[in-house]
């Protein structure tokens, strides 16, 4: 029985805390737009790439550590200095963007909710 370990965090700081935890470990991460209010995020690419992902994952054979992190509002995304833009290590150009943490592989945009993208991303 292979096991997803799912983990949501909101936040530059939360997101290097909770990495760090699973050094050694297989780890994804998906950055997308904060919800507002509970509800749905403010990025619309997101919210299609969102249940593509989470379907994808139910499928995978392997044990991994998924962590979804919340970048903020629109509008702290939107600045180009804001610490996800500018972190040497993240480099993030768009929400979504879904990487494999410690290699150069990630899908941006409309590519998070391909199937056959996330298969090559996810193959073991």
């Amino acid at each position: 029985m292979t096991m997803v370990d799912s983990i949501h965090v909101e936040g530059f700081d939360a997101f290097m805390t909770e990495v760090a935890k699973h050094d050694g470990k297989t780890v994804f991460v998906l950055f997308s737009g904060s919800s507002e209010n509970g509800g749905e995020s403010w990025c619309s690419d997101c919210v299609t790439a969102d249940p593509v992902i989470e379907n994808y994952l139910k499928f995978v054979d392997y044990d991994l550590v998924f962590i979804h992190c919340g970048v903020g509002g629109r509008d702290f995304w939107k600045d180009k200095q804001n610490i996800f833009r500018t972190n040497s290590t993240l480099k993030l150009k768009s929400v979504p963007t879904l990487l494999k943490w410690g290699t150069p592989m990630r899908l941006e945009e409309d590519q998070c909710a391909s199937v056959d993208l996330l298969e090559e991303l996810f193959e073991e």
